[in-house]
């Protein structure tokens, strides 16, 4: 497959988004942190605050874990595996890459894994 699909579309593709994601986490890291002290700050926003803390945690790990899947995506390049599916090694669909370059698996094994978990 791999010449069949254009690897420096895909490639580009993936450093964009892995250009977007670093820039999100140099924009969050420069934000204040968010001050929790109950005595300086009402009960209602120290919960405003405590859930702002949390939404920026869960998009830090969004973030990790989507670069994860980037690099891998990149060793897929690299081992000459990029759009084959991981699971039954058939061809991924170029809709599906276009769509998501770093995804590792064709839409029927993502299906049955979505409905194993």
């Amino acid at each position: 497959m791999s010449d069949e699909i254009n690897l420096t579309h895909f490639r580009d593709l993936l450093q964009i988004r892995l250009a977007e994601l670093q820039s999100l986490e140099c924009a969050a890291q420069s934000r204040d942190s968010v001050e929790l002290d109950q005595s300086k700050v009402g009960r209602l926003s120290r919960m405003d605050a405590l859930q702002q803390q949390a939404m920026l945690d869960a998009n830090r790990e969004r973030g990790r874990r989507e670069r994860l899947r980037i690099e891998a995506a990149f060793r897929r390049i690299y081992e000459s595996h990029y759009g084959y599916c991981a699971q039954c090694d058939e061809p991924i669909a170029l809709g599906r890459l276009n769509f998501d370059p770093a995804t590792p698996l064709c839409i029927e094994c993502a299906n049955k894994t979505d409905h194993n978990s």
